[in-house]
Parts: C-alpha cells; sequence; structure tokens
C-alpha cells in the first residue's frame, strides 16, 4: 500500500502508510511540504526494501542486548564483559529509536574520568556491536555511534614489561620441576597462559620440533572453565627450538601426563588461576616483582623481531588476529626507516674506512 496524505481539520497533513506487516502507520506535519516528502521517502524506502517500523525501536538498548545476546556464541568471559559494558552504559534504559550521538558523547566523556582510554575503546564498541545487530534486524535504520570520536588507545609500548633473560632464569632455577615446561611454553614458544594450560601431549611433534595450538582454558567463576578454540581462532603451528622439545621430553618422561585426554600439565586441565598463583610463588621465593605470565610473550615475540623476523613471521607465531594487531602492540621494537638508514650508512663506512692493515693486505694481493 501507498503512502498518502490527508488534511486534518486542524490544518496539519497527516502522513499514513503501512509498514511490512500491513499494520497502519501515519505521522503529522505541520506544513504540506514537509509531509510531501516524509510521504515520498516513506515509498522509497518500502519500493527498495530499506524501510524500518519507526516503533520498532521502541525496545530499550538493554531490553534488546538481552534477547539478542542469548543467541550469540560467545565465551564465558566475552558475554560477562560485554554484559557488563550494557548494564554501565548510560542510555542502557533508552528506546533504540531515541537513542542520539550526543547520548555517546556524553557516555565517552564521563568514562575519560575514570577508565584508561583502551577501556573506553572497547566498550564503545561493545556498545557499536549491538547497535548494528539492532540495525541488521531492522530495528534502527542509523547508527546513532556513527561519526562519534572515541579517545586513542595509547601505544602499548611505553607500559609493556620484558624480562631479561637472567631475571626468567631465577625464576624457572626455582620454580617446580613440573611448572618450568610450562614456563618454556610460555617463553620459548609465545603460548598465551590459557593455551600453555591446554596443551596435551598430541599437540606436540617431538619430531619435527613443532607445537600444535588447538585449544585454550578459560576459568569459569568460581570453581569451573571452559575448554574453547584459541583466542582469535587462532590455531597455529609454532616452530620450536630443539632445547624446548627436549625440556617437554624430558617433562613426559620424568612426571608424565594427566588424564585420559593426556593432558601436559596436572589439573586435568590446569585451570589459568592456578598457573598464576603457582608463577606468582615461584616468582616470589626468586626475589622477582612486577613480572606476569603474559610478560613472557612479550619476551618471545622481542626475540623474534631482534632476530630480524618481519611481521607476518611475528604474527603467525603469536596467534594474533592480524598483522595490524602485532603492529599496535611491538611496532616501536622494529627498527624505523633512520635506524636503517643508520645501519646502512654504518656499513658503507666501514668498506671505506677499513684498518690500515687490511688495506695494504688487499693492496698486494
Amino acid at each position: 500500500m501507498m503512502a498518502s496524505i490527508q488534511k486534518r481539520p486542524n490544518g496539519k497533513y497527516l502522513v499514513r502508510w503501512r509498514n511490512e506487516d500491513n499494520k497502519e502507520r501515519s505521522k503529522q506535519f505541520d506544513l504540506k511540504r514537509d509531509a510531501k516528502l516524509f510521504e515520498a521517502k516513506i515509498e522509497v524506502e518500502l519500493a527498495r526494501g530499506t524501510y524500518v517500523d519507526p516503533k520498532a525501536g521502541d525496545i530499550t538498548l538493554q531490553e534488546f542486548y538481552d534477547e539478542w545476546s542469548e543467541r550469540q556464541v560467545w565465551s564465558y568471559n566475552t558475554q560477562r564483559t560485554i554484559d557488563n559494558t550494557i548494564s554501565k552504559c548510560d542510555f542502557a534504559k533508552v528506546p533504540l529509536n531515541k537513542i542520539r550521538k550526543s547520548h555517546m558523547e556524553s557516555w565517552i566523556k564521563a568514562m575519560s574520568k575514570e577508565y584508561a582510554q583502551s577501556t573506553i575503546v572497547s566498550r564503545v564498541q561493545h556498545v557499536r556491536t549491538t547497535l548494528q545487530a539492532a540495525i541488521d534486524d531492522g530495528l534502527i535504520a542509523v547508527d546513532p555511534s556513527k561519526g562519534v570520536r572515541v579517545p586513542r588507545a595509547k601505544k602499548s609500548g611505553s607500559q609493556m614489561r620484558i624480562p631479561d633473560a637472567a631475571v626468567l632464569q631465577k625464576i624457572i632455577n626455582v620454580a617446580e620441576d613440573w611448572l618450568q615446561p610450562y614456563i618454556a611454553l610460555c617463553a620459548f614458544a609465545g603460548l598465551r597462559r590459557g593455551e600453555a594450560c591446554a596443551v596435551q601431549v598430541g599437540d606436540i611433534d617431538f619430531l619435527n620440533k613443532t607445537i600444535h595450538v588447538q585449544r585454550q582454558i578459560q576459568d569459569k567463576p568460581p570453581r569451573s572453565y571452559e575448554i574453547r578454540a584459541p583466542k582469535w581462532d587462532s590455531y597455529r603451528v609454532v616452530h620450536v627450538p630443539e632445547d624446548l622439545i627436549v625440556i617437554l621430553s624430558k617433562h613426559v618422561r620424568n612426571i608424565g601426563v594427566f588424564g585420559n585426554e593426556q593432558w601436559l600439565f596436572p589439573g586435568a586441565p590446569m585451570k589459568n588461576s592456578k598457573a598464576a598463583t603457582w608463577w606468582d610463588k615461584a616468582a616470589e621465593a626468586a626475589g622477582v616483582e612486577g613480572v606476569t605470565l603474559h610478560d613472557l610473550r612479550h619476551f618471545y615475540a622481542s626475540g623474534l623481531i631482534a632476530a630480524g623476523c618481519d611481521v607476518v613471521t611475528v604474527q603467525k607465531a603469536m596467534g594474533h588476529a592480524s598483522p595490524s594487531t602485532t603492529l599496535n602492540i611491538y611496532s616501536h621494537l622494529w627498527p624505523d626507516a633512520n635506524d636503517r638508514t643508520r645501519k646502512a650508512a654504518s656499513g658503507l663506512m666501514q668498506d671505506v674506512y677499513r684498518p690500515r692493515e687490511d688495506y695494504a693486505r688487499t693492496e698486494k694481493a
């Protein structure tokens, strides 16, 4: 049914139309010109299939999220994080069709007084994802967060802690025998904490010196856990040094494996929190403060970069979602154009300014 305009007794103009469910809708205007423009807009949207019923967005952001999130395949931690974001969002109780850009801007400004930039960026993205889902469901036509400026996340380089080899050696020397291979997987294969907890003996190719990262353990309070795909679905094969393979083979021979699945570490499987507790005990015994298990990934990545590995190589080894993720975290560790220019010029100078005895030997030859 096409839209129509009717002049009312009060002199105003009423636009009538039926939505895709054949329910009548109407909107009143003071001027006939505005009514005709709106009528044309409705007819075009109905013809193109882009029409959004104004009343569809009467549901609040929180109500829509509660219904939509039930259909999402998320991990426990992801669900908990986004639940927290939406529940604390300043306009969670505002109907979707009433949310404006100003709501987003005020919320971001309020958060900037309390939270780090990275937290704000993450929370805004969660809300934007929810709003996009509402658009996809035909509840609203336009994303009210479009064009909203979000604080840039700070480069992690200034806050990154990269333990040196001596510190790591101290901790490994006092760690429990079974914990030493776990630390080695984090430091010399770059596994995330949950990925190292989830290694089974079948994931290790002792002959080809590779480790297949196929799963992770995520804690689920109060005492449970989930076995899930690696973060970002980063299934990967990590090529590891022979010395690490020797450490792992000795662990299997001397300590053994656990459970029917042959988990490498105790707990069948060992939970994240348990691994962190044992690490903290070892660090305390070694007299080391401020170094976390996650810092061992930085240790591994920095070693790859120092050895000359390119961005894509490091990205694949670390299991990052994309090379840009790797650069966002570690770009400060790669030599920049100035460093390369300086090194190239140094090589040229060494060729020219050789020691006199070397030059003399070359001339005689």
